[in-house]
């Protein structure tokens, strides 16, 4: 049976999609055939595999709306084991929308059903907020991953969705639980980043990812080319991170 993860944080710029591009495609690497959908309305996760407009057919907003079954929305990547379930804008739209719909807060966990146990993982990009997509996001999810940085607004983030998730557990998925925090763009040379990793460490370590994901150019270039940081420089320190990264969570769950 196939497991879905969701990559949820409401503090915008902590890697969030970078994280669920790479660690998607690690997992792909190992052989699981892995499907991302594309949450955010911003796009990144779709142009950050190499989709073009042209070649979308359907999107998480019609799935979710109900205009378009989730298999029609699926396109294969170029990537081992990669597909993609892309989005635009107009699923800004589906917030404003999905408050006046019947079970609101599982219309993406209804639509991913028949297709869940198509995909050893689903990897939900969610948007950086805690509106309706993301509620949608948790309810459909087995788990759910958090990417913060180590700084003290993050620590303020952290409470925030870990509340939330509390919440979807109790009113909408009692199945849901959190997989796994990691900290991303991590420079162990920063006395804050050290600080706030130890804080971390004595409140969450049994749930801390065991690598962190170190501060790159070179993981920021990737997206420009539409490509996962592990087909863009494979060697890069980033890339090695995020394929351990990958491991361990197909270990957790």
């Amino acid at each position: 049976m196939g497991k879905i993860i969701a990559f949820a944080n409401q503090k915008g710029g902590v890697g969030k999609t970078t994280s669920a591009i790479n660690i998607a495609a690690g997992i792909g690497l190992i052989g699981k055939k892995t499907l991302m959908v594309d949450c955010d309305p911003q796009g990144n996760t779709t142009s950050g595999v190499g989709v073009r407009k042209s070649a979308i057919h359907a999107t998480t907003y019609d799935v979710i709306i109900g205009r378009a079954r989730a298999e029609q929305a699926i396109i294969k990547t170029e990537f081992d084991g990669l597909y993609v379930m892309p989005t635009s804008m107009p699923l800004a739209a589906a917030e404003f929308e999905l408050a006046d719909l019947e079970h609101r807060e599982s219309r993406l966990r209804d639509a991913l059903a028949p297709i869940k146990d198509a995909y050893d993982y689903i990897i939900i990009d969610c948007p950086p907020s805690l509106g309706l997509l993301t509620i949608n996001a948790l309810t459909a999810s087995d788990g759910v991953v958090i990417p913060m940085q180590c700084e003290y607004f993050s620590l303020e983030g952290l409470s925030q969705i870990m509340m939330t998730v509390k919440q979807v557990k109790k009113l909408y998925n009692p199945t849901v639980s959190l997989s796994g925090i990691l900290i991303t763009m991590y420079n162990g040379r920063l006395n804050l980043s050290v600080s706030v990793l130890d804080e971390l460490k004595k409140y969450y370590a049994d749930k801390l990812f065991a690598t962190a994901i170190p501060r790159s150019v070179r993981v920021s270039e990737a997206p420009s080319y539409g490509q996962p940081i592990q087909y863009y420089d494979k060697r890069s320190s980033t890339a090695i991170a995020y394929n351990e990264v990958a491991r361990e969570l197909t270990e957790r769950i």
